[in-house]
């Protein structure tokens, strides 16, 4: 199994997991370009691609999804409010959330969460194994959201500003109150408290989402310092690399698309 990111903050967002054997996309907030481009960095195509989750239909999680999925014929599975959002060319299959489905071995289980999008998740994925946990997007810590998170051994978690960035930067008023809110996205404070609640010694943590105008990578790394014997490991996603392969790298397959 492994886990890895295409890239994560607000300008596209999207990860990869293997499990079971499948590889599964998280998001495509990229263009087709960017998107292949970045893949073929982490040593994959699109048509080693088994299919594409989408967590919620803001831009920045779901542009690029309608052309990959249309090119590489790779299925889409997303909430029956994400998929009122017109993907034109690709196969859409809508899941309820908060209710996990099989696919082909993996168990995915869509997490409702606290985010202004018309049926927001994100996911638990398992193979019966390894739980990789995916939270790019949330307003506020839930005891739902901790209770569904409780078991993973891999996670990627966002800490997407810092609340004294925020205020004094340069968003308009309504941005920074819709940023901070509870339906927004979560502060650096509220993603340590959340990591310190599922810390164990087998966790593997990434943080992500980290805003480029509203936060700090050195304020991050004073901040969740004390967390870091209590992990098996601690790292950060960028919007330009997102991170490499955490666990083994999925072979690439021996497929071609025009």
């Amino acid at each position: 199994m492994g886990f890895a990111s295409l890239g994560s903050g607000s300008r596209g967002n999207g990860t990869l997991v293997s499990l079971g054997g499948k590889i599964l996309l998280v998001d495509c907030g990229f263009t087709l370009k960017q998107t292949e481009r970045r893949l073929a960095r982490l040593g994959l195509s699109g048509g080693d691609l088994d299919a594409v989750l989408i967590s919620h239909e803001h831009s920045d999680h779901i542009s690029g999804v309608a052309a990959l999925a249309h090119k590489y014929a790779i299925p889409v599975h997303a909430s029956y409010g994400t998929l009122k959002r017109d993907l034109r060319g690709a196969t859409c299959i809508p899941f309820d959330g908060d209710s996990a489905f099989d696919f082909d071995g993996v168990s995915v289980n869509p997490v409702c969460v606290p985010h202004d999008a018309r049926e927001p998740t994100q996911f638990v994925l398992s193979d019966g194994v390894e739980t990789i946990g995916i939270l790019s997007d949330l307003g506020c810590v839930t005891n739902h959201v901790v209770q569904q998170y409780s078991c993973c051994t891999h996670l990627l978690v966002e800490a997407n500003h810092d609340l004294n960035l925020l205020s004094q930067g340069s968003y308009p008023p309504q941005l920074k109150r819709r940023v901070a809110a509870d339906y927004g996205h979560l502060n650096n404070q509220q993603a340590f408290e959340l990591v310190s609640r599922l810390a164990h010694a087998d966790l593997k943590v990434v943080v992500g989402h980290i805003s480029e105008q509203n936060n700090c990578l050195n304020l991050l790394e004073r901040l969740f310092l004390p967390l870091h014997n209590s992990l098996a490991s601690l790292n950060y996603a960028t919007q330009a690399d997102g991170f490499g392969w955490i666990g083994a790298q999925p072979l690439k397959r021996q497929m071609s698309f025009a």
